[in-house]
């Protein structure tokens, strides 16, 4: 047996080094070097290596010679899945799924693989026996004779049992809990899960099987593992939500087959989740018309335009220093609408404290909300309710000017179809659409002034 040799790792990046350093050169933390025991002498395994006994003859080939074709997709049963994807789960791809314990993510791909019946579906638990897997599977209600259990962390003896079953679609639960024969440290360090990702990555290229990793994530929100985890991977999606409401997110992080700015929008229920086709209705159900303080935006995720209400509270200090408190949406962003409602527009809240929140517990980073959280802060500050079916689409400028917006036609339509009589959006957009297309009457204004004209 070879001589079993250590190495220290960077927590945050998986650099490799020979000895502890203070500083990473990677990627310049300082203090994320720890000591990981590795045996690079051991001889591979061998189900790996006969899995896939075709050899890949790599040779150079010139650019023009490559032959291009679209990439073969998996159509699942669940939309919201498809449309963060990019249109489905493309053959022979790894994605790797991470968010908080608790938040769904195992029930969300075991209904999932439930669903795929047309396809023979590996699930693989780290973390759960087949009885707890069972348990869940009999709330989902999905009946499926094409998915198969795996309870086992070594990597080994699970492609040995891939080879066996040869699936069409494995999930891996969770990523952290595998263990490769490779490497002699615990699961869930650096280095097991680089060996382990690099292990089904090479198998997913090779055999063109879709795998889903489900990961982890730290106290501080990042995934946990090594930097270089998701660079390994084709697709990073972030699956969120606030445990005091029953909607999940999912959202893309990095996706080499479509868009990044896709979202998909869960409900959590007895049963599984379930699938919000239609989440502007829903974000806006519990509003009350009579009360100050409350604006709809017309906001955009991806492709996907969203009705949101955002709610604003400003009160009088009662201490010396006011206070500044935001859910959903950019502190930094705050401070600078309210300089701009003191300069430009001559409101005084250096003394007032500022309380804003977007309802539904979904968290926003669209500047075409600047607009609707000016006009909920002034409502709030004068006490006079918005006028009734308004909502607006505008980022706001430094000067007070408000900015036109991209795609303002589906913004105005998505409008029109939950039945708003009046949309307020910035004159610079009036190029970018036909108001007489639209039963919606849509008022286009240059200043926050103006704005306040017209509401106040």
């Amino acid at each position: 047996m070879s001589k079993i040799k250590s190495a220290f790792f960077c927590s945050n990046c998986g650099y490799e080094s020979a000895k502890w350093i203070g500083k990473c050169p990677s990627c310049a933390e300082w203090n994320t070097f720890s000591e990981e025991i590795i045996d690079k002498g051991i001889q591979k395994d061998q189900n790996w290596d006969s899995y896939h006994e075709q050899k890949r003859n790599s040779k150079i080939i010139a650019l023009d010679e490559v032959k291009t074709s679209e990439e073969k997709r998996i159509i699942s049963k669940d939309p919201e899945l498809n449309r963060v994807l990019g249109g489905g789960i493309v053959m022979g791809s790894i994605v790797l799924v991470a968010g908080e314990p608790g938040i769904g993510k195992s029930t969300l791909f075991l209904q999932n693989g439930l669903q795929a019946t047309d396809q023979v579906v590996l699930y693989i638990s780290g973390e759960e026996s087949e009885q707890q897997i069972k348990m869940r599977a009999d709330r989902l209600k999905i009946p499926n004779n094409n998915f198969y259990l795996l309870t086992e962390t070594n990597t080994s003896i699970i492609f040995a049992e891939i080879k066996k079953l040869k699936p069409t679609l494995v999930i891996v639960d969770s990523i952290q809990t595998l263990q490769s024969s490779l490497i002699d440290s615990a699961a869930g360090s650096v280095s097991q899960i680089r060996e382990c990702a690099a292990e089904f990555q090479k198998f997913a290229k090779q055999t063109n099987t879709p795998v889903f990793l489900i990961g982890h994530i730290t106290k501080d929100g990042a995934i946990a593992g090594p930097k270089v985890l998701e660079h390994m991977v084709d697709t990073v999606l972030q699956f969120e939500g606030d445990r005091h409401y029953a909607y999940r997110i999912l959202r893309t992080l990095k996706n080499r087959f479509g868009s990044t700015a896709e979202l998909g929008i869960y409900e959590m229920t007895g049963e599984g989740m379930r699938v919000v086709s239609n989440p502007s209705e829903i974000l806006i159900a519990q509003r009350e018309d009579s009360l100050s303080g409350s604006a709809i935006a017309a906001t955009l995720e991806g492709a996907r335009p969203l009705l949101l209400e955002v709610q604003a509270l400003v009160t009088q200090s009662v201490y010396g220093t006011p206070q500044r408190t935001v859910t959903g949406f950019d502190l930094r962003r705050l401070q600078l609408l309210l300089a701009v409602l003191e300069k430009r527009g001559g409101f005084q809240f250096g003394m007032k404290d500022v309380f804003v929140n977007i309802a539904g517990g979904i968290k926003i980073e669209d500047p075409s909300t600047d607009l609707a959280i000016i006009c909920a802060l002034l409502s709030s500050y004068e006490d006079v309710p918005l006028p009734h079916h308004i909502c607006f689409a505008g980022e706001v400028g430094l000067n007070g000017e408000i900015r036109a917006v991209n795609r303002i036609e589906q913004r105005i339509a998505e409008a029109e179809k939950l039945g708003f009589e009046k949309i307020i959006v910035s004159s610079y957009n009036k190029k970018s659409f036909n108001p007489k297309a639209y039963s919606i009457k849509v008022l286009a204004l240059s200043r926050v002034d103006e704005v306040y004209q017209q509401l106040f």
